[in-house]
């Protein structure tokens, strides 16, 4: 069995899934797309394959983002606390990392679902010593929706801070 008081924290960078064109609709509002809704049932496969059910979900209050969020659920089958975030509709990287940094020290697993540039801005500026390279650059230049990185840390989710990660993981959809 894992000792989970030493064992890194994992923090996944989820882009939501491919939304409808918006038209009329604004922004905050567009639903996810067929394709969409594949991409996001397949996240939630991927991630309880993984073993990486979050404990804690920080989420964009809008549309698409709840609507990824609510089929990667059902996908895992678990019910994590989940914290729907206005903030994080319009966050830049500190606000995301603020976000991350008020989550309980006791949660293991944090699952952010929100925007590019924000995710792969995030995610570029948490990968420190000991990320994976190739994951690095990807995340430089945007994650596609439906995309997730992981990345890894040893410090309480306080104490989150530039380059105080490893980058490990980025998964885009097939």
């Amino acid at each position: 069995m894992e000792d989970l008081s030493t064992a890194p924290r994992r923090l996944v960078l989820l882009r939501h899934a491919k939304a409808e064109h918006g038209g009329d609709l604004a922004d905050h509002l567009r639903p996810l797309s067929l394709v969409g809704r594949r991409q996001a049932s397949g996240v939630g496969a991927s991630l309880r394959a993984a073993g990486m059910v979050p404990d804690v979900v920080v989420c964009s209050s809008s549309v698409r983002t709840r609507q990824t969020w609510d089929l990667v659920r059902s996908a895992l089958g678990a019910q994590p606390t989940l914290d729907l975030s206005d903030a994080l509709y319009s966050a830049g990287v500190r606000t995301l990392l603020d976000l991350v940094r008020a989550v309980p020290t006791g949660a293991r697993t944090v699952l952010v679902v929100g925007h590019e540039p924000t995710v792969s801005q995030v995610a570029a500026t948490l990968a420190g010593p000991g990320s994976d390279e190739p994951c690095v650059a990807r995340v430089r230049i945007g994650m596609p929706t439906g995309s997730y990185s992981v990345l890894e840390t040893d410090a309480d989710w306080s104490g989150l801070e530039p380059d105080g990660a490893r980058l490990v993981r980025l998964v885009t959809p097939a």
